[in-house]
């Protein structure tokens, strides 16, 4: 499968959708694949699968402009811009001081891989995805604070079942912890954003709202239900906070689904904070 540069291989955990079989497949056409012998049809994969968001080095410029109307003049996108709820403000202004990006490997082994994490208390452990990790090999991890400081962090622990890691900086870091939201306090329909540093781009806060609870994916190897989102999710969110109006965090940026390996189109996967609080507690206790 051809992949766009800079988002990175759209392998990893596939969406298990609720009118599947349990081992992936249907009974209805995937465009391209025809129908079988006597008019049935046959089985295929769903398009949509979901790429672990991982690696993002972006060359080139970021290009902008003005959405047009058939007639050349501007279409709705371009008149006006939907009024953001204050609350999401200073959200957004809570979370960013206390997220960070990751940056592991590049040693002898040469692989390496970005992404995001984010400082869950006064002892400066962090916690991102263990995919970033495992995709580097078991290099050295530096993390990248907002205002451009790089430490080395040390991996306190990882749980590659949950896909969940916990690193730890020097106190010289002073990153602010962030807030997590109530054990089953989330609910369909609420705004959050997610924040982190898609395609290498730090700091970048994006918005949308609870999709579903309860989802099941695979990550891995493993089976696990994960808060679904609209707000946009790329390549380098991974590990980084999906929180709420509140600016508490209900998520941890997982996984997307892509067609085609194109990147984010709006329906992407976080592991629920009750998942991550318990894996964390669990690392942090073992390894201090």
């Amino acid at each position: 499968m051809a992949v766009q540069t800079g988002l990175g291989e759209p392998r990893g955990p596939w969406f298990i959708s609720p009118q599947l079989d349990p081992d992936g497949r249907g009974n209805w056409d995937v465009p391209g694949n025809g129908r079988g012998p006597g008019g049935r049809r046959r089985p295929g994969r769903l398009l949509a699968a979901l790429a672990v968001v991982a690696l993002s080095t972006v060359s080139g410029a970021v290009a902008g402009g003005v959405v047009a109307g058939r007639d050349g003049t501007p279409g709705p996108a371009a008149a006006s811009a939907a009024p953001v709820p204050a609350e999401l403000v200073t959200a957004a202004q809570r979370t960013v001081p206390g997220v960070v990006s990751v940056l592991a490997g590049g040693g002898a082994s040469g692989a390496s891989a970005n992404g995001s994490g984010f400082a869950v208390d006064d002892q400066q452990h962090l916690i991102t995805n263990d995919h970033i990790l495992a995709k580097a090999g078991g290099g050295p991890v530096t993390v990248e604070l907002p205002d451009g400081r790089r430490f080395a962090a040390e991996v306190v622990g990882r749980e590659p079942r949950s896909d969940l890691a916990v690193l730890k900086v020097p106190p010289s870091a002073g990153l602010a912890p962030l807030p997590l939201a109530k054990p089953g306090a989330t609910r369909v329909g609420e705004p959050v954003l997610a924040v982190g540093s898609p395609l290498g781009l730090s700091g970048t806060v994006t918005a949308g709202i609870v999709s579903a609870l309860d989802r099941p994916v695979r990550l891995g190897n493993n089976r696990h239900t994960a808060v679904q989102t609209d707000a946009s999710i790329n390549p380098g969110n991974s590990g980084g906070p999906l929180v709420n109006a509140r600016g508490e965090v209900v998520g941890v940026n997982t996984a997307i689904a892509t067609i085609d390996g194109t990147g984010s189109i709006g329906i992407g996967f976080a592991i629920p904070i009750e998942q991550v609080q318990q894996t964390a507690d669990t690392i942090i206790g073992k390894g201090g």
